[in-house]
Order: structure tokens, then C-alpha cells, then sequence
């Protein structure tokens, strides 16, 4: 696996937090944690904005971006309203997740939480070059269901 050196800054009053890690060696993702000043009661069909506490200089040509947890989503139907989130290159703002309930109960966010996961890709530009017609595939342009 490469390895991405990023600046990382947490933001005023969240020194106690961690720094995103992965939870196991080959893990792609690092945890987010919850920022919160007091716990959080999120009812279900609710969304809010949790703040992490953190904010990063990704290099240009790098996206973040923001995941569900996988255990929070089948366990209390947590997940995130907009995900994957994208965190652009040139954002240098705090990073925060829109969590949802999906689920049929209250769930409790408590300050340290892991809420989500961030993963690091790669970009590219693209240029278009404009056709009458694109090259045919078997697919072509079945979709939604298509394969049966």
C-alpha cells in the first residue's frame, strides 16, 4: 500500500480527540470521531451536521472521502444523508458529517464516537472530447436492472 503524507489540524478545544486511524492493518479507511460539546439524541428520520474536530491539507490531485461506518448502519441504520461526502483538495475547513437515522430508535452520539470513515483517492481531470457516437460495448446502454 502507498503511503500519503496529509497535514492534519485539529481545531480549537478537540485536542483530547485522536487523530483518524485505522482500525485493523489493512483497513483503507481511517475513523472519524464526534467533536460534540454535549451528547446528541439523533430520532429517527433525523439528520444533523457532527462536527470531527478536524481539518486537513489534502495535496492537489486527492479527495477524502466520507463513509458510513458499516457496524452503525446495520446495527442502528446509521449512515451519512450525502455519502460518499467529498472533501476537495482545497478545503481547508473543518470536516463534518451529516449523519441520518434511518432507523426505528433514538441513537446517542456521545463526544469521541467513531461516526464515519474517510478514505483517501486519487483524482484525475478530465478533458472531453465531443463524438457523434461512442464506441459500442455488449452492455451498450442497458442499465438499471438490465442483467437481470
Amino acid at each position: 500500500m502507498e503511503h500519503l503524507l496529509v497535514k492534519i489540524h485539529k481545531t480549537k478545544g478537540n485536542e483530547d480527540l485522536p487523530l483518524p486511524q485505522c482500525m485493523s492493518e489493512h483497513a483503507s479507511g481511517v475513523d472519524l470521531s464526534a467533536a460534540l460539546t454535549h451528547e446528541v439524541l439523533l430520532q429517527p428520520g433525523e439528520r444533523l451536521l457532527i462536527p470531527t474536530g478536524i481539518a486537513i491539507a489534502l495535496p492537489s490531485g486527492f479527495e477524502a472521502q466520507i463513509r458510513p461506518r458499516s457496524g452503525l448502519a446495520i446495527n442502528h441504520g446509521i449512515s451519512i444523508l450525502n455519502a460518499p461526502g467529498t472533501i476537495d483538495a482545497d478545503y481547508r475547513g473543518e470536516v463534518k458529517v451529516i449523519l441520518m437515522n434511518c432507523g426505528k430508535e433514538h441513537f446517542l452520539i456521545r463526544r469521541g464516537d467513531r461516526i464515519a470513515q474517510m478514505v483517501i483517492q486519487k483524482v484525475y481531470k478530465v478533458s472531453w472530447e465531443l463524438t457523434s457516437c461512442l464506441p459500442l460495448t455488449p452492455r451498450d446502454a442497458g442499465g438499471f436492472g438490465h442483467s437481470g
